[in-house]
Order: structure tokens, then sequence, then C-alpha cells
């Protein structure tokens, strides 16, 4: 409905004023905050899966996990960690005028609330999309390939740029669009930190404004981005199998790094997770801990989610389930439903709430009560669907493909075979989707702040309140809930990738 409307919105003054003030402005402000998050996400992710791939150095076991779980942290929540961090009376800037003696007007300091520190913000949270995916492409590359390359001359730095970096590049800008894509969506960072992204016009131009062809004409231009970012995924993820994955080959055994080298790495691996994960969400429990932040009510707070977030999941996984299944009984089916799957998870959340909005208007409906749930509980289903099929889907390929027949030959067929064979065997996946899933809603922001009813305040709405309110203390123990419940998925995703990685 957004999108129907941003296109046939007519031309005139208003869209004249859009074009000229508020369109452009926006979409290079979304696009060089992508492109600055972008390199953030390379530098960070590609290093550290090649040496934690490649190599044995101190603390390798522990940071091959841990470096999975800066996405536990909304880039949202980062944003309230950081700018009370780097802010003028923050400790950094503290400490430095008292080893200098400047004052603040004294000395330059990175300054937050700028494009840059949104895709620093943006980049820190989700570089381990790039991550992941890097690892898994450089542990399957195979021996026999850097072997015949080492024959060659090749060194160390030679066989990266020349040999593994080229034939995992696939996968890696793969995971690259996939984490681009969230950062496109992004709304509480940006709104916070002050920039102008597309995310934070279409809200405001609803909600501030009362333009709501504005918003639409913005929404339009966000989907396109998102989608192009999800068509280009699919496009280099389709093109992994140039890998070399073969059984008949071995896997490349880690070498050892010489001592000065090792403890180099080690530091380096340190610093990352240090900027991307433990100072951030040291600086929340230090305020936490300092201001009594446990004093604050939070009974509503996690009424509202927890409600809301077991509806939506539960919503969400039963269509993820649905689609799962379907797609079990053609491959037609099955890239039908991936498909409808992608191009919600493709809409950003403020795309889906503004479409809700168009829908509640054109039929006369208040944004009240069982309605506004109704309508929140179908964005949740739209934008997270995706999430609670993936695990699902990698569940099913991972069973025998003749299992089905073997159940039909024996009389089970229909429900029976359902409840007797697929749910069970479904089981495994279904726990993680269904956790992915409460752990995402319970995250989201720009959807539930524009749709949720009165006195529905969720952990994620009170804490972007706080914080934009520069009430930093009072959103930490919200924020804190929201990092807690977020690393139940992350540590289960790190156990299962520790689980099959072929060492």
């Amino acid at each position: 409905m957004a999108l129907y409307t941003g296109i046939a919105a007519g031309d005139g003054a208003t869209w004249d004023h859009l074009l000229q003030n508020r369109l452009v402005p926006y979409t290079i402000t979304t696009l060089l905050t992508l492109l600055i998050a972008g390199i953030i996400m390379l530098g960070f992710a590609v290093p550290a899966a090649w040496v934690i791939s490649q190599y044995d150095f101190p603390g390798r076991g522990f940071f091959s996990w841990a470096l999975i779980l800066p996405p536990a942290m909304p880039g949202y929540v980062r944003a309230y960690a950081w700018a009370d961090l780097m802010g003028a009376a923050g400790p950094l800037q503290a400490h430095l005028r008292d080893l200098t003696g400047l004052s603040a007007r004294d000395y330059w300091f990175p300054n937050l609330f700028s494009v840059p520190g949104l895709a620093f913000v943006l980049g820190s949270t989700l570089f381990p999309y790039v991550y992941i995916t890097a690892r898994a492409a450089f542990s399957m590359q195979s021996l026999a390939t850097l072997e015949a390359a080492r024959s060659l001359g090749a060194r160390p730095l030679d066989l990266f740029w020349r040999v593994a970096l080229p034939v995992a590049l696939p996968a890696i800008l793969g995971g690259l669009c996939l984490a681009l894509m969230e950062a496109a969506a992004d709304y509480g960072a940006a709104d916070f930190l002050g920039i102008q992204t597309l995310g934070v016009g279409i809200v405001r131009s609803w909600q501030s404004y009362n333009e709501p062809n504005t918003a639409a004409r913005l929404a339009l231009m966000l989907v396109l981005i998102a989608g192009s970012l999800l068509i280009a995924a699919r496009l280099y993820q389709g093109r992994k199998g140039v890998q070399q994955t073969s059984s008949r080959w071995l896997v490349p055994r880690r070498a050892r790094l010489s001592r000065p080298i090792a403890m180099i790495t080690t530091a380096l691996c340190t610093l990352i997770l240090l900027i991307c994960f433990i100072a951030p969400i040291g600086r929340l429990l230090w305020l936490a801990q300092e201001t009594n932040a446990r004093s604050i009510d939070l009974w509503p707070l996690l009424r509202a989610t927890l409600a809301l977030g077991v509806m939506g999941a539960g919503a969400a996984f039963i269509a993820a389930f649905i689609f799962t299944l379907a797609a079990k009984r053609s491959q037609v089916l099955r890239m039908l439903t991936r498909l409808i799957a992608a191009a919600g998870y493709a809409a950003p959340g403020a795309v889906l709430g503004l479409g809700a909005l168009f829908i509640l208007r054109e039929t006369g409906q208040a944004l009240a009560g069982p309605i506004a749930i109704t309508f929140l509980i179908w964005v949740y289903i739209s934008r997270f669907t995706s999430a609670g099929v993936e695990p699902l889907q990698a569940t099913l390929d991972r069973l025998p493909k003749n299992l089905d027949s073997a159940a039909q030959s024996l009389g089970s067929k229909g429900l029976r075979q359902f409840l007797r064979l697929d749910l069970p065997l479904l089981a495994p996946g279904a726990f993680a989707a269904g956790l992915i899933l409460f752990v995402e809603i319970l995250k989201e922001l720009p959807a539930t702040l524009m749709l949720r009813p009165f006195g529905w305040d969720t952990l994620a709405v009170k804490a972007h309140a706080y914080a934009t309110d520069e009430r930093l203390a009072q959103a930490t123990l919200p924020s804190l809930l929201i990092v807690g419940a977020g690393l139940l998925p992350v540590l289960l995703l790190s156990w299962r990738l520790g689980a099959t990685e072929r060492s």
C-alpha cells in the first residue's frame, strides 16, 4: 500500500518540495552511510575470519564464537552507549583532558553524531553477518588449492589476496549485502544520532509533518535500495559453487603463527571485540550500577514486550512452518515461498508500518486496541517470517530425500505423517526459529513505534524514548534486557557453528 501510494502520488508542489529538499539528501545520506558501514564491516570481518579459519594463536577458540556476539546489541542501544562514552562529559574525553591538560575546545575528537558515526555504529553491530560467511568460505577451501599455491612460492599475504580471497569473495559479498540491507532498515540509531536517513524521513514525514505522500515516496526509495541489496546477495550467493568443497580434498589445517605475530593477532581480535561489544555493554552496565537503574518500573514494559513477542513470534512461526512444509511438496513451491518470505524481509519495518497506517486510513479505522495489535502482528509476520524459514529449511535440507517415500510406503500420509515424522524431525530447527523470531520482534523498533496502541510501550520503545530525551541512565536497564535476550540466539548460533565447522 505504501509503495502504491508512492508511485501513484501525483506531481506538484508537494512532490517538487520533496524532490528538492528531502528525497535527494535523505537518499545520499543513506547511501553514504551504507558505503562507510560496508567498509567498516569488511575491515573487521574479513581479516578476523581469515586468521581464525587458517591459524592457531592464543585465544583463537574464544574469539571464534565471541566475535559473533555484537548483533545481540541492537544498533540503537549501541548508539546510546557510544554517545555516552564519546560525549564531552564522557570517560574517553575526560581521560584525554586529564592526560593532556587541554580543554574541550583545544583538541579534535570524533563526532558520533554524524554520518561516519552512524556508519560506525551500524558497521560494528552488523559485521558478524560478513564474518560468518567469510569464515565458512575460508574454512571450506581445499587444501590442494592452497598447497599448490604454496609450492609455487606464494607467501602468506599472496595466498590470502591472490588465492583465498577471490574464491571466497562471492560468499563475502553475499553476507555484506544482507548486512547492508539490515543497515538500510535502521531507524533507532539514525534518529537518536540526528542523521536524516530515509528510515528517519519516513517516520517523521508521517508522524511529525503529516505528509503521507512524502512518506510513501521515501518508502519507495528505501525499498528500492533494500531490494537491490537482496537481489545482489542472492546473485553473489548463487556463485558460491566456485569453491572447492569436495570431500575427496582435505580441509586446510591451521598453521601456527610465530610468537610476535600471534600476540599481534590476539591483540587485534581483542580490539575488535572491545570496540564492537565489550566497551558499549560495559558502559551500559556501569551506568546502570552508578544510577541505580533498578528503581525504574519495568513490569508494564516487560508485560507489553512479552505479549507482543509471544503473539508475533507464534504467528510468524506458524507462517514459517507452513512455508517450510509447502516447500517440501515441489521445487516451484520452494522457490515461491522463499521469494515471498524474502520480499517481506527486504521491506524495512518503517515501510511495513507505513503500509499498515495507509490501510487504516483508507478503511477509516482508528489505531487503537485489537486493530492496532492485529496490524502490528501482521507487520511482524511480513518482516520476520524469513528469519524463521531459514533454520527450518536448513534442518529439512539435512534430512534424507527418500524419507517421505519410506513413510508413505508404510501408510503414513497427510496429517499423520506431519505429526509422526515432520514435526519431530523439524524440532531442532523449530526451536532455533522460534527463539530467533521472538528476539527479532523484541528488538524491533520503527513498526512498533508507529503502530503500538496506547499503553503498549515495549522495552525498545521506552529505551528509545529515554535516550531521545537525553535520559541515558533510565534507558540503560531496558537496553540491557534487550541485549540479554539477544544473546540467546547468538550463543545458539555460535554453538551450532562450532559443532558443524570442519576441522
